[in-house]
């Protein structure tokens, strides 16, 4: 008899009702991946034809799309099917690359048109990823791949002799296809050839005269700038291109971050396996 009052209850027929109507949802929803229908949407039609062009350099015939459509079809069903195995829970690539979707979401989410004070203040912010770098014209004695010790005191000694004495730099210390001179070569394309050591000494010495022993990449050389301009940091609207990207980039970056942290929170991790012992 409880039974039947039961089974007579509205409230009872209405949860069951609610039930069946989420059950064939989630059956035929476009995007339940376990489910036996396939929409093909308008937006995957374009992306498919969008694709198509990319690789080809044409639009697609429509005996072409509709090899595309399937082929479209073909993969999705076995996704699905994979799915349904389990295949994509201990799946690195895929986890990958669902992770790469999650972040473009993220990404896309925060995207903005940067104003000039953002752009001003990113330049304040970080003056050394925009300065024009310093010009540089020296000449140079290479001494040897040594860079202490008693040879190079030697070497020093007899280079700035010989110097003194008015030989040719070109006639000096040892033979190397290292160039004798640069003129008005920026910092960062000697800090490229020579080393960032040897660039950042260069910005220093004094001008004019002989100085040494600086260390380089290849070893320890004798120098003398004869020409020095200044690094400068250079207004907004000359470097106003460069500023944007390296905003954007940052803004990008910072979104991947700070939505990992709001998700991390979420989580407690239990490592069960025994971890290496290591340094810490």
């Amino acid at each position: 008899m409880r039974m039947r009052q039961l089974l007579s209850e509205p409230i009872l027929h209405f949860l069951l009702l609610g039930i069946l109507l989420f059950a064939g949802y989630r059956w035929q929803a476009p995007g339940d991946s376990t489910g036996r229908v396939i929409v093909i949407t308008q937006g995957v039609v374009d992306d498919l034809v969008i694709q198509h062009v990319a690789a080809r350099g044409r639009e697609p015939s429509a005996t072409e799309l509709n090899r595309l459509i399937e082929s479209y079809v073909h993969d999705e069903i076995f996704y699905r099917e994979g799915v349904k195995l389990g295949l994509d829970r201990d799946d690195l690539v895929v986890k990958r690359r669902v992770r790469q979707k999650i972040e473009l979401i993220e990404e896309d989410a925060s995207t903005r048109t940067p104003t000039d004070a953002d752009l001003s203040a990113y330049l304040a912010a970080n003056p050394a990823r925009f300065a024009q770098p310093a010009v540089l014209t020296f000449e140079q004695v290479f001494l040897g791949s040594s860079t202490n010790g008693p040879d190079i005191v030697r070497a020093v000694a007899i280079t700035y002799e010989a110097l003194r004495n008015g030989t040719d730099p070109k006639r000096l210390g040892t033979p190397t296809l290292l160039p004798n001179s640069m003129i008005e070569i920026p910092s960062d394309l000697v800090a490229r050839d020579f080393g960032a050591n040897f660039a950042a000494a260069l910005e220093t010495i004094p001008i004019g005269e002989w100085s040494g022993p600086i260390d380089s990449s290849f070893g320890a050389h004798y120098v003398r700038v004869s020409n020095r301009t200044p690094a400068v940091a250079p207004p907004l609207g000359a470097v106003r291109d460069q500023v944007v990207r390296e905003w954007e980039n940052d803004r990008r970056l910072r979104a991947r971050t700070d939505a990992y942290g709001r998700m991390r929170r979420e989580y407690e991790v239990s490592i069960e396996a025994a971890l290496p012992a290591g340094r810490p």
